[in-house]
C-alpha cells in the first residue's frame, strides 16, 4: 500500500569499531528518531506507526517524519533478510538511504585494542578473524549503500561534518555529489572508492630531480604529467566512462560517488590527475577533491 506521505529511512550499518553508534547519535541530534538494532522484519511495522500521524504525534509529540534504523550483525539470522525488507520499505513509497561505516582491518583491530570491548563476532577471541567473517555477512548491505564513510583516520568531530554534510545533500531533489581522490598504492586503497583508476604506469616526477620535492599541485609537476600523450587518452577514456555512469549511478538514487586516482606514491601523478578530471566535470555536478597521501 503507497504510504501517506513517504518517510526519509537512513539505514546506518557497517563494521563493528567504525562507528556507527556515533552516528546514530549525530542523527538523534539532526531531528531523526533512531532505533539501533532492530531486527529488519519489525521494520515495515515500525514505519507504518511512524507514517500514521496521529499516533506519531500521541506517542513522540509530534509526527516523524526522519527515522535512522541502525542495523549490525548482532541482529544474527535477521540480517540474510535486511536487503529483501528495504525493497519493501522502498516500494512502500518511503526514501531509504543506506549509509555504510567502513574502516581499515589495522585501525578496527587498534581500536578493540584500546577500548578493551569484545568484538561481537569475537567475544574473547580471534579479532582479525571476527573482522573478516563480519564483511562477508555484510557484504550485501555494503552493495546496497547509497553512501561509505571510510572512518579509519576520522576523529569523531570529522565523523559528525562528515554526517551534517551527508544529510544535507541525501534531502530529495540533491544532485548526487562526486568526490575525486588521489591516493597512494602504497599506503592501500581507499576503502570507500567506488571507482578506482591506476595511473602508475604513466612517467613519475619522482625520478625527476628537480620535481620530487615538489607535488601535483605544483605547475611544473602537473605540466609534465598532463603533457603526456600517454595522460592525455587516459584522461579522455576516464572522462567518457564517467560521463556514461555518472547519470546511472544518480539514477540508482546514489547520494555521493567516489573516485579514486593512485599512483605509487599519491604525491605527483594521481594528485594532478585528479585536480584535472575534477576540473573538467565542474559545472555537471557538485565535485570535491582530496588528496589522501599528498603530505606523506
Amino acid at each position: 500500500m503507497p504510504a501517506v506521505s513517504a518517510l526519509h529511512v537512513v539505514v546506518v550499518t557497517g563494521m563493528s569499531g567504525a562507528g556507527r553508534s556515533s552516528a546514530l547519535r549525530v542523527l538523534e541530534d539532526l531531528g531523526f528518531y533512531c532505533v539501533d538494532n532492530l531486527p529488519p522484519q519489525l521494520a515495515p511495522e515500525l514505519l507504518r506507526l511512524f507514517d500514521e500521524s496521529e499516533a506519531s504525534k500521541l506517542l513522540l509529540g509530534g509526527a516523524v517524519r526522519q527515522i535512522g534504523l541502525g542495523i549490525d550483525v548482532r541482529t544474527g539470522a535477521f540480517l540474510e533478510s535486511a536487503g529483501e525488507l528495504l525493497d519493501r520499505v522502498r516500494d512502500s513509497g518511503h526514501e531509504v538511504d543506506v549509509l555504510f561505516l567502513d574502516c581499515a582491518d589495522d585501525a578496527l583491530v587498534r581500536r578493540y585494542s584500546e577500548t578493551r570491548r569484545p568484538h561481537p563476532l569475537a567475544p574473547g577471541g580471534d579479532v582479525m578473524a571476527a573482522i573478516s567473517r563480519e564483511r562477508d555477512q555484510l557484504s550485501t548491505l555494503r552493495q546496497r549503500a547509497t553512501h561509505v564513510i571510510d572512518t579509519s583516520r576520522l576523529s569523531v568531530h570529522e565523523l559528525r561534518r562528515a554526517l551534517v554534510e551527508y544529510v544535507g545533500r541525501a534531502a530529495p531533489g540533491a544532485s548526487m555529489r562526486v568526490r575525486v581522490v588521489s591516493f597512494g598504492f602504497k599506503y592501500g586503497l581507499p576503502v570507500d572508492a567506488d571507482l578506482v583508476f591506476d595511473v602508475r604506469f604513466l612517467d613519475n616526477p619522482h625520478f625527476v630531480p628537480h620535481l620530487r620535492p615538489q607535488t601535483g599541485l605544483d605547475a611544473p609537476v602537473r605540466d609534465y604529467v598532463l603533457g603526456s600523450e600517454e595522460t592525455k587518452e587516459l584522461v579522455s577514456d576516464v572522462l567518457t566512462l564517467l560521463g556514461h555512469t555518472l547519470p546511472r549511478y544518480e539514477r540508482e538514487g546514489k547520494a555521493y560517488l567516489t573516485v579514486a586516482i593512485g599512483c605509487t606514491g599519491g604525491r605527483h601523478r594521481s594528485v594532478a590527475i585528479a585536480e584535472h578530471i575534477a576540473e573538467r566535470l565542474r559545472g555537471t555536478r557538485e565535485i570535491v577533491v582530496a588528496h589522501r597521501d599528498i603530505t606523506r
